[in-house]
């Protein structure tokens, strides 16, 4: 079927050729003379026009509405009525029942409007921004919920993105402070293998900047902060505050969304934030294959070309955790922040270092380790480990059986049924106290003997009817052996690798001197004619 304008275009071809009447063009065509005449007059057809409907029941309620739509003029843009809420408002404050279609209609039509006659400038344009390899990159922190060891947790996702390629590296950690921001930081260059030589942008996070100088760019920084970027001579570019600044960085503030919609959703499930962690560098590599809207390359073909333009590392490392030096209290525990940590009791009243990271708490007495726990985050809330308090469950075992360490341990698994197990058979036959004193006893096994094989010692044990560690302990080595294995372990607290003291490293000034220094070319002393010392008498020239 042919449209209105090859009709006309029809009508006048046949009326300049064959000079064809108006009726005789009417009857060939199937249409009225009316049709004919116009398409003679011209060649474009009458735009047809849009009827303007009326609603008789709006009627009453459009100059409430104007007023609103004029009211959203000055309200926050995310504070502004919806056709929705208008709706809502007129059948809840006025008693109007109206169709959402008429509603819409006319906010439709009426906020445009409005807007012009109130002289309301119009959005603002954007310039699309240049990005060289190798130099910019953006930075920011998202909330993310995380099923963590079956309890729904509130997490933070530290993104990390180069500007040119859009390769983005991401974080889980339990909190958004400083430490959690420097170790993203670290974590990034280390996954990149460089750092950007241009700008870093940032909004202005507490982490970074204790004060915004009003109307400019220039920031307080927060000093730690000015030490870690002068470590890794990172150039800061801050944003603006609030929502003006938020499309200055617009690649990371999508990039943190984009994330939670196909990489946290759902929730994900896991025991620990490592794990998430781990999972997420296999998410990174297969996004390298993505091309990010039009472009032609993926994101791991730009990020190649970006790579070797990074600046190097340096040589010397920054302790990313915060160093506090808590006192053990008498329940041998310590607090960091709002929460409290178990440390083995012998630290009782000692002061001790410790080291705040971003997902994990490390407690040193001196230069020696001796507690590690992943860090919490709900004030108040307590992590004990059933080890540290065996010496005192030895001279109290009634305390045992009520204790919140011994809940936790069952909890994480640490105490299976298998302790359970031998804790009933032992009080059976030893009574309640002496019954407890052995399974400290047994416990006390796990700090020499792998855990494995202490289970298994202590069913061994129960099979035979025994209810001492001295049992357990010859069953335990027993199943290491058959398995062709030592069962000793030679470190009473677990060390999943060396870690120095909480102290901040120095640099060796004369090491740094030296370096520079040309080589020595003065022959070595002669050292023959020391001997002649020993024998020297007085008065006598030795010469």
């Amino acid at each position: 079927m042919a449209s209105k304008e090859e009709l006309f275009l029809l009508i006048r071809r046949d009326s300049w050729r064959e000079g064809l009447s108006v009726r005789a063009l009417a009857r060939k065509y199937g249409v009225h003379r009316r049709l004919v005449r116009e398409a003679l007059c011209s060649a474009v057809p009458t735009p047809r026009r849009t009827p303007r409907r009326h609603s008789p029941r709006l009627e009453p309620f459009k100059k409430t509405i104007d007023q609103w739509l004029l009211d959203d003029l000055e309200a926050p843009p995310k504070q502004r009525h919806t056709v929705q809420r208008i709706l809502a408002r007129l059948r809840q404050e006025l008693g109007a029942e109206i169709a959402y279609s008429t509603v819409w209609d006319y906010v439709h039509r009426r906020q445009q409007e409005i807007a012009e006659a109130a002289g309301a400038a119009p959005s603002a344009g954007f310039v699309i921004r240049h990005n060289q390899p190798g130099m910019d990159a953006e930075v920011d922190f998202g909330e993310a919920w995380v099923d963590l060891a079956g309890e729904r947790t509130k997490c933070y996702l530290f993104a990390f993105r180069l500007a040119y390629s859009g390769k983005a590296v991401h974080r889980v950690t339990a909190s958004c402070g400083q430490e959690a921001f420097l170790d993203g930081h670290v974590h990034a260059f280390r996954t990149l293998g460089g750092i950007p030589a241009g700008q870093i942008r940032y909004d202005n996070l507490s982490p970074a900047v204790t004060r915004v100088i009003r109307k400019s760019r220039s920031r307080e920084e927060h000093p730690r902060w000015h030490d870690f970027r002068q470590h890794y001579s990172i150039t800061p570019f801050y944003c603006e505050p609030g929502l003006r600044g938020a499309h200055e960085k617009g690649g990371v503030e999508g990039q943190v969304g984009y994330w939670r919609r196909n990489y946290l959703t759902p929730v994900p499930r896991v025991d620990s934030l490592d794990e998430l962690n781990d999972a997420f560098a296999a998410f990174e590599q297969a996004e390298e294959n993505r091309r990010i809207g039009m472009r032609i390359r993926t994101i791991g073909q730009d990020f190649a070309h970006e790579a070797p333009l990074l600046l190097p590392l340096p040589g010397e490392a920054f302790e990313t955790g915060l160093a506090l030096t808590p006192r053990v209290d008498r329940y041998g525990m310590v607090a960091v922040r709002v929460c409290r940590y178990s440390v083995p009791v012998r630290y009782i009243g000692r002061q001790v270092h410790v080291l705040l990271r971003s997902n994990e708490v490390v407690v040193f007495h001196g230069r020696t380790e001796i507690a590690r726990h992943s860090r919490l985050t709900t004030k108040g809330a307590e992590r004990m480990v059933l080890d540290h308090f065996l010496e005192v469950l030895l001279a109290k075992p009634g305390a045992l059986a009520g204790s919140e360490a011994l809940d936790q341990a069952r909890h994480a698994g640490t105490f299976t049924p298998a302790h359970e197990a031998f804790w009933s058979a032992a009080k059976h036959t030893l009574g309640e106290s002496d019954g407890t004193k052995a399974l400290v006893h047994v416990l006390l096994l796990h700090r020499h003997l792998q855990h494995r094989d202490v289970v298994a010692g202590i069913t061994a044990a129960l099979a035979a009817g025994a209810c001492t560690a001295d049992v357990v302990a010859l069953e335990a080595r027993k199943a290491a052996e058959s398995e062709g294995r030592s069962p000793t372990v030679t470190v009473t607290v677990p060390l999943p690798e060396p870690v120095g003291p909480p102290e901040l490293p120095l640099p060796s000034l004369t090491e740094r001197r030296t370096a520079r220094l040309p080589p020595d070319q003065r022959p070595l002393p002669a050292l023959e004619r020391w001997d002649q010392l020993l024998h020297h008498r007085p008065g006598r020239d030795p010469r």
